[in-house]
């Protein structure tokens, strides 16, 4: 089987970035989604919903298992998500949640990974008078050099062993996620 030249990182931020704009203009939302490069090709992988936090553990536990089961070298997780910031020269409250306090903002997240770094883009949504989308602002907080929680560290800290593969693809397939889903139309993922 030809091995498939994998994309540097920089280049799958651009890929992601360019997906949540098509979709925010054409849907007004951006569904979550893995892009992913493998050794044997690009991967896209969107789930059913991410509705609550079963869903968004099982997207994440997914993630684990398809950057085991297909080897993956470099994924950008895309996710929108409300932020808030701290004002200059004040502490981030950390006493509510982002989705409930009352200065959040709308963003799109791009979270990138390699075995070697890990590189994150805040694309805060810009929206028109009437809730549309208008474009995305730049990030005018500090660097985002440090993330943790259920979708970082997707990819695993060493290669796994062939038995590691098979057996996250046979938990893959119990779950529907095929290696055709995974490889094949973006449109039909």
């Amino acid at each position: 089987m030809p091995q498939h030249q994998p994309a540097p990182l920089d280049q799958l931020l651009a890929l992601a970035q360019g997906y949540a704009e098509y979709a925010m203009r054409k849907l007004g939302h951006v569904p979550p989604a893995l892009l992913a490069e493998s050794p044997t090709g690009p991967i896209h992988f969107v789930p059913d919903s991410l509705k609550d936090e079963r869903a968004k553990d099982n997207f994440a536990n997914a993630v684990r298992l398809i950057c085991i089961g297909y080897e993956v070298t470099a994924a950008v997780l895309v996710l929108e998500a409300w932020i808030k910031t701290a004002k200059p020269g004040e502490t981030l409250d950390m006493t509510e949640p982002p989705s409930e306090a009352f200065d959040r903002r709308e963003a799109v997240v791009l979270t990138g990974e390699t075995v070697e770094h890990g590189r994150q883009m805040l694309l805060p949504i810009i929206r028109t008078d009437a809730g549309g989308f208008f474009g995305f602002g730049e990030h005018d907080g500090p660097e985002l050099d440090h993330f943790e929680g259920r979708f970082a560290q997707m990819l695993p800290p060493k290669r796994p062993s062939a038995e590691g593969v098979e057996m996250a693809r046979a938990i893959l397939a119990a779950m529907g996620v095929t290696k055709e889903r995974l490889y094949g139309n973006a449109e039909r993922n």
